[in-house]
């Protein structure tokens, strides 16, 4: 069932990761389903959930147990995506930016990869402003130093160059990474759960009334909103698994890692809203409230392991931007492609720390249209999976890497227009359901739009349309074609529309 050369030598095991958008040999897969579980957990480590927990009380009118249940449902929908998706780095060793070469066509990836890329920049930025905004809070509470334009530039440069040097050092550092940084923000999480329970008003709290079901709804789009945005993420992290990984534990780790850490700081953030409203309200710093909850004993160690979380979603997020950049066309090695991101994130980090202000806003605004901008590639990528699923041999190696007319991707013209076709129809409709600050679709007063379901409907009209157009056929270059792998019939390589082979689980 493999799809890529076991014959080939393995790639040296250093500190730094050489290994580019190039599907992993089968030799080289010696990753273990348990390590995606402190990626997935280090992936969820921001304080902004906190802050977004907040808005689900103070914005959305929910009391305590919605604010749980709406965490739960949020976590098990979108990282239950990654999970699923995630399988398919498994299938054929390479990012998910590369595998989707195989759905699109190896032209046509390059539309939905740039919308992923540059959606990807937005993501980077808000997660850079973050933790700039965290630094700023701790030197305030250590030092009573306040905030300044310089103070600010210097804080968001360095922020952005630590990022930068870890996700560099690619897979194998973050791993490591990742796994103490579990250990440290468990631990200080554990102690602010303790202070809360020892400290809030819970008569207050469980008094509090039910909100709408409404905002129920509404609410578990915006938390839902980050996940979605590790969807395609997802296979770059299990491109070392072997084969024989079992896919329902990918889903299983992905989805318990990830819930580890956002169920209880959103829970959290709803519980600190209750005895501080002001906390949702935090427009211009979203870190400034922990120094007014917690005490400083407690709120410094807190926010500089967070701090060290944030690093590494930063990293994580530029280690798969690299990918993507790379099957763009840019012709640098993976951690120079970084760069880009790196200096784009500055850039607009600089741009809202210094001109906009409104964060919570404008953090708002980008999660709506992070969440539809990823949808119409999911539903669509999805659909492509479960067609492979059957097939003997779901990924080519060759024609992954190959971007010529021999490619088994090049289809029509490079383009394969059915799933070209409902990515654009479902990425049209999405942003129609789609409200923000500045931006108001024509189908935004819709039930589907007034609760916040655009990405919903996103994925599903994106799945169907591809589902109901005709299954796409890969091309079969002729025998001897110059840059041509060996010809073969199009059931052994794998083609969604060719007959199905004996399959294997997930």
């Amino acid at each position: 069932m493999g799809t890529t050369s076991s014959t080939s030598a393995p790639a040296p095991e250093g500190a730094v990761e050489i290994r580019g958008i190039e599907p992993v040999p089968d030799n080289e897969r010696q990753g273990r389903v348990r390590e995606l579980f402190p990626t997935w957990v280090a992936a969820n480590i921001s304080v902004l959930l906190l802050t977004m927990g907040a808005s689900l009380v103070v914005s959305n009118g929910l009391n305590f147990w919605q604010v749980l249940l709406v965490a739960a449902i949020a976590a098990s929908v979108a990282f239950g995506m990654v999970g699923v998706l995630s399988v398919s780095g498994k299938w054929g060793g390479a990012p998910g930016a590369m595998l989707s070469r195989a759905t699109f066509g190896v032209r046509g990836n390059y539309f939905p990869g740039a919308i992923l890329w540059v959606a990807r920049f937005g993501w980077e930025t808000i997660n850079a402003v973050t933790g700039a905004y965290a630094v700023l809070t701790v030197l305030h509470l250590l030092l009573g130093i306040e905030s300044n334009n310089v103070l600010v530039v210097v804080t968001l440069l360095a922020f952005v160059a630590v990022t930068y040097l870890v996700s560099g050092l690619g897979r194998k550092a973050l791993n490591v990474c990742n796994k103490y940084s579990t250990y440290l923000f468990g631990l200080f999480s554990i102690m602010v759960l303790v202070y809360l329970v020892a400290t809030m008003d819970w008569d207050a709290i469980f008094a509090k009334k039910a909100g709408t079901t409404a905002m129920v709804i509404a609410g578990i789009g915006t938390i839902a909103a980050g996940g979605i945005s590790w969807v395609p993420t997802g296979p770059d992290f299990a491109r070392y698994l072997p084969h024989s990984a079992s896919g329902k534990k990918i889903v299983a780790t992905t989805v318990s890692g990830a819930a580890l850490v956002l169920l209880p700081m959103v829970l959290m953030g709803g519980v600190m809203a209750v005895s501080n409203p002001k906390l949702a309200g935090q427009n211009t710093d979203p870190m400034s409230f922990l120094g007014t909850i917690l005490p400083p004993w407690l709120a410094v160690p807190y926010l500089i392991t967070a701090l060290v979380g944030m690093v590494l979603i930063n990293s994580l997020s530029m280690y798969s931007a690299g990918f993507t950049a790379q099957t763009m066309g840019v012709k640098l090695p993976r951690a120079l492609a970084v760069s880009i991101n790196a200096v784009i994130s500055l850039v607009g980090g600089l741009f809202m720390m210094l001109v906009a202000k409104d964060f919570i806003g404008q953090f708002i605004a980008f999660l709506t249209l992070l969440a539809v901008s990823f949808s119409a590639w999911i539903g669509v990528y999805g659909i492509d999976m479960a067609r492979r699923r059957k097939l003997a041999v779901r990924y080519d190696a060759d024609s992954l890497m190959n971007t010529g007319r021999t490619s088994r991707y090049w289809y029509t013209g490079g383009f394969c227009w059915q799933a070209m076709t409902a990515w654009a129809v479902a990425l049209i409709a999405g942003l129609c359901f789609t409200k923000v600050q500045w931006f108001t679709g024509p189908l935004a007063t819709t039930w589907i739009g007034e609760n916040g379901l655009g990405w919903a409907a996103t994925i599903a009209i994106a799945a169907i349309a591809f589902a109901v157009l005709p299954a796409p056929r890969e091309s079969v270059p002729a025998a001897g074609a110059d840059g041509a792998a060996e010809a073969r019939e199009p059931a052994e390589v794998g083609c969604p529309g060719s007959a199905p082979r004996t399959g294997s689980p997930l």
